[in-house]
């Protein structure tokens, strides 16, 4: 099986086909959950940055605290940051982080935005995406389905990490659900499977700050440490659902 790449280059008619899918798709994924959301709250309706799903040197020594710190602290919180100063007295204060991605995907002259809010839910998505003691083969239902949809876990795990490794520059390569089928995907800078209709099952973060302070420029060792440590299986049985 081949993987696809989304370049975020689509016209604004075919971004507008995919964000009203994204839409469903964002509203069915359970993103909502207040443990995972990231939404406008209150009056001031101003964007939070959502706590990690496990403590900052949880994931070591695969991936540090220092990078833990670094990643999620500066880089996310910077994202939050920017989409505030960039919202601040439209419309978009009041919806929302979802919904900011679904109404400004494809729009250039909202690109700004849709870039900081993309990579404020991706980069949530991505810290479920691993937990301690992860990765190696799934079981159960996961492992069934994923052998349904790429021939065996081998197969997959080679095309996911591939996928991760050809990422040219910045991005993210995905596993996501399309028209119920399971497939491999990339997205470059701060794209999200949802402006595509995409509904996002996991991921993993290749901007170099994702693992420059451990890894340097080995990207394939990052991401075979991911596939073999980190992955969270039982996230992506929850996506599943």
């Amino acid at each position: 099986m081949t993987h696809e790449r989304s370049t975020g280059s689509f016209p604004r008619r075919t971004f507008l086909q995919g964000a009203v899918a994204g839409a469903a798709v964002l509203a069915a994924q359970g993103v909502f959950r207040p443990a995972f959301a990231v939404a406008a709250t209150g009056e001031e309706a101003v964007f939070k940055l959502p706590s990690l799903p496990y403590p900052e040197d949880a994931l070591e020594p695969f991936v540090s605290a220092r990078t833990l710190s670094f990643h999620y602290g500066k880089h996310h919180q910077g994202y939050v940051n920017n989409l505030n100063n960039l919202v601040k007295g439209k419309a978009f204060e009041r919806m929302s982080l979802e919904e900011v991605i679904v109404k400004t995907a494809g729009d250039s002259g909202q690109a700004s935005v849709f870039n900081n809010a993309a990579q404020v839910w991706n980069h949530t998505f991505y810290w479920n995406s691993m937990q301690k003691d992860g990765g190696g083969p799934p079981q159960g239902p996961v492992a069934a389905k994923i052998s349904e949809a790429f021939g065996s876990y081998e197969n997959f795990r080679k095309e996911f990490a591939k996928a991760a490794a050809t990422v040219f520059g910045s991005g993210w390569a995905w596993l996501v659900l399309e028209n119920g089928k399971l497939k491999i995907t990339q997205t470059s800078n701060a794209d999200t499977p949802a402006a595509h209709g995409q509904k996002a099952v996991l991921t993993i973060d290749v901007w170099e700050h994702a693992y420059y302070l451990d890894y340097q420029n080995q990207r394939v060792d990052y991401i075979q440490t991911f596939l073999d440590h980190l992955l969270n299986w039982d996230f992506v049985a929850q996506n599943l659902e």
